[in-house]
C-alpha cells in the first residue's frame, strides 16, 4: 500500500449559508431550510453572490442522518443545519436504524429543489456526505473509533449499511435531474484516521463504493470527489489521474460543467474552491482501477 496524501481544505465561497445574503431576502429562518421553493431561492442568491457557475444543495451535511432518525438543530439565518444530540450510544444500533424515506421530509425537499434549479437552466451540484459525516450526527465519533479498532467486520457492516443508503440517495437523484453531486466524507479524512486506518477505510469501502455508484448511475450524474478522498484512492493504488481537454482555460466548476456525460468522476479540487483556474485548459479526471 503506496503513501495517502492529504488535502488541505482551502476555499472562498460560501460555506452552508452567508448572513449577508440572507439579510438581503425576505425569507424566514429556520424555515426556509425546510421547503423546496425556498432552498432554491437561497441556492440562486448564494451563486450569485459567491460568483460561482452552479447552485449547490443543501447547506449543511445533515440531511441523510436526520432521514435515517438522526436530531437536528436546524439553525438560523446565520448558521445552517447540524447535529443537535446522537441517538446511538453504540455502533450495534446503527445496524438497527430504519432506511431513509425519500419520498418526504427535507431530504425530499432537497430533490424537488435541485429539479426546480434545473428545470430553469441553473446546473446543481447536489452535496452527498460520506458514512464518516453521517455518523458525526448519529453517535459519538468515540464509539466509531473504538469499534474500528476492536470491531472491524462490524464496522464495516455500518459503512455499508450507510453506504447502501447513500446510493439509494444518488439513484433517487438523477430521477430528479440532477446532473452533479457531490461526494466528501472529510470526518473520515487521513488528518482524522492516520494513514493505516484511511487506507483500511478505502479497502473495505470506498473503492467498491464508488465503483457500484458508476455501474447504477450510468454516464451521469458526473460524480465530484473530495480531493481527500481521490488522494486516498490515489495512494492506495485504487485509481488513476487523466487528462481531459477542455474548451480552453476556465474556472474548476466550468470545467466540471464540461465532463457531464463526459467523465465518471473528477476530483482534482475541492468544488467549493470556485474560482481556482485550470489554467492549461484540462481537467484531470479519476479513473478507478
Amino acid at each position: 500500500m503506496g503513501d495517502i496524501k492529504d488535502f488541505q481544505c482551502t476555499y472562498d465561497n460560501s460555506a452552508g449559508v452567508n448572513e449577508a445574503v440572507t439579510r438581503e431576502l425576505d425569507l424566514e429562518f429556520p424555515d426556509a431550510y425546510m421547503h423546496w421553493e425556498t432552498m432554491a431561492a437561497l441556492a440562486k442568491a448564494l451563486k450569485r453572490h459567491d460568483g460561482a457557475s452552479f447552485c449547490e444543495l443543501p447547506f449543511c451535511h445533515t440531511v441523510e442522518a436526520e432521514a435515517m432518525g438522526g436530531m437536528i438543530n436546524y439553525g438560523n439565518e446565520n448558521t445552517g443545519p447540524r447535529a443537535k444530540e446522537y441517538i446511538c450510544t453504540a455502533v450495534e444500533e446503527l445496524l438497527l436504524l430504519p432506511q431513509m424515506d425519500l419520498e418526504k421530509g427535507r431530504i425530499h425537499e432537497v430533490l424537488l429543489a435541485c429539479k426546480a434549479l434545473q428545470e430553469e437552466g441553473e446546473h446543481v451540484v447536489l452535496q452527498v456526505s460520506g458514512p464518516f459525516t453521517i455518523l458525526n450526527v448519529l453517535i459519538d465519533a468515540k464509539y466509531v473509533f473504538k469499534a474500528m479498532r476492536k470491531k472491524p467486520g462490524l464496522m464495516k457492516e455500518v459503512f455499508w449499511k450507510l453506504g447502501n443508503e447513500i446510493l439509494r440517495f444518488m439513484e433517487e437523484a438523477k430521477k430528479y435531474g440532477v446532473e452533479m453531486i457531490s461526494y466528501a466524507d472529510s470526518s473520515g479524512g487521513l488528518n482524522i484516521l492516520g494513514p493505516k486506518m484511511a487506507g483500511q477505510v478505502v479497502e473495505d469501502f470506498t473503492y467498491d463504493f464508488l465503483k457500484t455508484a458508476s455501474e447504477k448511475l450510468g454516464d451521469t450524474p458526473l460524480i465530484l470527489l473530495c480531493p481527500k478522498t481521490t488522494f486516498a484512492l490515489l495512494g492506495t493504488g485504487k485509481a488513476e489521474l487523466a487528462d481531459a481537454r477542455l474548451s480552453g482555460p476556465m474556472e474548476y466548476g466550468k470545467g466540471c460543467i464540461e465532463m457531464i456525460g463526459k467523465a465518471r468522476f473528477t476530483g482534482q479540487m475541492c468544488i467549493k474552491n470556485i474560482h481556482y483556474k485550470l489554467e492549461n485548459g484540462s481537467i484531470k479526471t479519476v479513473r478507478l482501477l
